[in-house]
């Protein structure tokens, strides 16, 4: 069955907020020049916002750029930030730590990144952006010179064994002059773009961190709005990189987070369990007793900053916010990065649409301007920050001093990354970690929390989560690192069953949060995750 397929002018693939900046600035430039530009959003989230998880602290840097006007417009930035604290933690106590100018967030907003995003849908679609939620691109297309001329949405209704069922629907060609790439962190296109392209031939490797959140709403009288609390120590042992977030929203809500970095060593951690067991903190606990646990959520940070960050931009379309790595980790923000990625991508797009007719000339002017902006300033700056730990906590917090107070920013050097699935210890030398059970009150499990995503998928569809080695996770995983995946992936989607007195890999994926931490984790980069259908996945509200 033919695929149909539609015209535009730029197509942009996620309706993070990258993505959405990027056609709002394509529409405002279109309209201040008097010139008709198509553009089209495909999201594969059941809804715009669906797959958006962060803390999130606001810096509306960007956004004042964008739409300036962004307060009588209705953003929902409701909750200014009143008070920073930055704390150590101990098993049993908690010391409170300067606060690093990076992490400052006077004039910032404590916000639901999910719901700016859907207000964010809604400035683009009044301006004659069309949107299109529920429909994944699954794949990149190229013209007969190597140039992506758009993607592909993925087929719907295609049964386990990968034949046409019953209510098949073929998906649909967008084709489009540029094709900008706002997936988030580990796209699974930008990632094939990355690779056949080898935009990342002059960057160090990717890092990234895992983030798992809840929304939990707290007793009245213990609520705060705008209070934000950073802390590192306990539950994590010195040589791990990682550390908790708690920000008061509004309606008695309190956002608690805790974020590892996935360069961790230990093939006995666990991400879902260390913030778990963060929770049981005197300091924490009792924050929480007596609360209501609402949502829950996982998601992967892209945590390689400046000198990870690969060449963006390449025959037909680059790649903007997340997916191209513009994230500032000190900050533990990377909105306002991507909104301002977004902006300067749609400025360069918008000038080569103006170009001779049929030149479409590669978009050069993006990476350019970027270097040129405040956004390259701000990442070359704190550049050294997050590498600093690769040689424990103590050494890395000296080290993140002196290249902030002593260089600010400017030392005369720059750390370099390393593959995080090369980290792993095997399991005969590691330490064995025991997690507390969970209480139901305070602590949970990974079905309860799943259930609390909102997340489903058609079960009848074929597995998103492709081994490239059918025998690895036995043969490697389970016998040189006890099975890491069944701990790595924070939804319970591995897990390992006897079948005939045998272990085997079961992969439970419509438990699914999209993540990517297993496609990034996995230390022989054995699984391989592509899109499901369009609209599976978390649902998360006010995430």
């Amino acid at each position: 069955m033919e695929r149909e397929s539609m015209e535009y002018d730029v197509v942009i693939v996620g309706a993070g907020p990258s993505g959405l900046a990027a056609a709002i600035r394509l529409k405002q430039l279109a309209a201040e020049g008097d010139r008709e530009i198509g553009v089209c959003i495909v999201e594969k989230g059941s809804e715009v916002g669906a797959h958006i998880l962060s803390g999130a602290i606001a810096e509306t840097r960007a956004l004042d750029e964008l739409l300036p006007d962004w307060a009588n417009l209705g953003a929902p930035l409701n909750t200014p930030v009143t008070d920073d604290r930055f704390l150590y933690l101990t098993a049993s106590a908690a010391i409170r730590l300067p606060t690093p100018p990076s992490m400052n967030n006077h004039g910032n907003f404590v916000v639901s990144l999910g719901n700016l995003c859907r207000w964010l849908a809604e400035q683009a679609e009044g301006l004659g952006v069309e949107i299109y939620p529920g429909f994944a691109a699954a794949e990149v297309l190229y013209d007969d010179a190597g140039r992506v001329k758009g993607v592909a949405t993925g087929d719907m209704g295609i049964g386990k064994d990968g034949e046409p069922g019953p209510n098949h629907q073929p998906g649909v060609e967008l084709h489009a002059a540029y094709t900008l790439f706002a997936e988030g962190c580990r796209g699974s296109l930008s990632k094939t773009l990355i690779e056949r392209f080898g935009l990342d031939k002059n960057s160090d490797p990717q890092t990234y961190g895992i983030g798992i959140k809840e929304l939990w709403e707290v007793a009245p009288e213990k609520h705060k709005p705008g209070h934000v609390v950073h802390t590192i120590g306990w539950p994590l042992t010195s040589d791990t990189y990682g550390g908790s977030f708690i920000y008061h929203l509004e309606d008695n809500q309190v956002a608690v987070g805790f974020v590892i970095g996935l360069d961790y060593a230990n093939p006995y951690l666990s991400p879902f369990d260390e913030m778990q067991r963060f929770k049981l903190h005197p300091t924490v606990k009792p924050l929480l007793e007596g609360g209501r646990r609402i949502a829950y959520g996982a998601r992967a940070l892209i945590e390689g900053g400046f000198q990870s960050i690969p060449d963006l931009c390449f025959a037909g379309g680059a790649l903007i916010g997340d997916a191209a790595g513009i994230m500032n980790v000190p900050k533990i923000k990377g909105s306002h990065t991507a909104i301002k990625s977004g902006m300067v991508a749609a400025e360069a797009a918008f000038d080569a649409l103006g170009s001779d007719a049929g030149a479409r000339p590669e978009l050069t002017a993006y990476p350019s301007s970027l270097k040129q902006s405040w956004l390259w300033a701000e990442l070359k700056k704190v550049r050294n920050i997050r590498p600093s730990f690769r040689w424990g906590l103590w050494a890395g917090l000296v080290l993140s001093a002196i290249d902030t107070y002593l260089f600010a920013g400017h030392a005369p050097w720059t750390l370099h990354h390393h593959a995080d699935h090369e980290t792993m210890q095997k399991a005969a030398g590691a330490r064995k970690i025991e997690y507390p059970k969970p209480d139901g009150e305070i602590t949970f499990d990974k079905p309860s929390s799943v259930y609390l995503s909102n997340t489903n998928h058609e079960e009848d569809q074929p597995v998103h989560l492709q081994l490239k080695d059918l025998d690895a996770p036995l043969a490697v995983n389970l016998a040189d690192y006890d099975g890491p995946e069944v701990r790595f992936c924070p939804a319970g989607v591995y897990e390992f069953v006897e079948e005939e007195g045998k272990p085997r890999l079961q992969i439970n994926a419509q438990n699914c949060v999209h993540c990517k931490t297993c496609d990034i984790k996995d230390p022989g980069q054995n699984i391989n995750w592509v899109v499901p259908e369009g609209g599976g996945g978390p649902n998360y509200p006010n995430m």
